[in-house]
């Protein structure tokens, strides 16, 4: 609200603001309420979000810009700082500051330019008499430690 005053206070006057903000839902302010507000001292949580955020500007920055919050809030603990892991996620968010996700999504299926034309063997009666009679496949991926695998299952209906 004070943001919305001070950006359009020299095109129409805080009095008009206030006055035209009490009619509406979105909340009330009067001129002394602004003027209160504007004079009141920046509070300690303030203050200390400022340091804050430059140091973690500083130690992402020196960490190529990759570390997500679980990272940074173990280096701003190594350099000394206590604060929450919560606190850090805060201002990581506030700042724009992200970490690097490993990986990519596997790219499963790949759409086919023209309709299937394969002819349907079976048709869709999966059941067999015998066995090695039918056989079915399937193939799909698994993710591991080091990014993903694809695994293909053979069965006998």
């Amino acid at each position: 609200m004070i943001a919305f005053i001070d950006e359009h206070r020299d095109q129409f006057g805080v009095e008009a603001i206030c006055r035209t903000l009490r009619a509406t839902e979105c909340g009330f302010i009067t001129s002394r309420g602004y003027r209160a507000a504007k004079t009141r001292p920046r509070s300690s949580r303030t203050l200390r979000d400022e340091i804050l955020i430059e140091e973690l500007r500083r130690i992402h920055a020196e960490n190529y810009s990759v570390y997500g919050v679980r990272k940074m809030h173990h280096a701003m603990a190594r350099v000394g700082w206590e604060i929450g892991r919560d606190q850090v996620a805060r201002l990581m968010r506030a700042t724009g500051l992200q970490g690097v996700r490993r990986g990519r999504k596997p790219i499963t299926t790949r759409p086919a330019g023209e309709p299937d034309a394969r002819p349907d063997l079976v048709e869709r009666r999966f059941t067999a008499e015998r066995p090695h009679q039918l056989w079915v496949a399937d193939i799909t991926y698994v993710r591991i430690v080091g990014g993903f695998c694809y695994v293909a299952f053979i069965t006998d209906v």
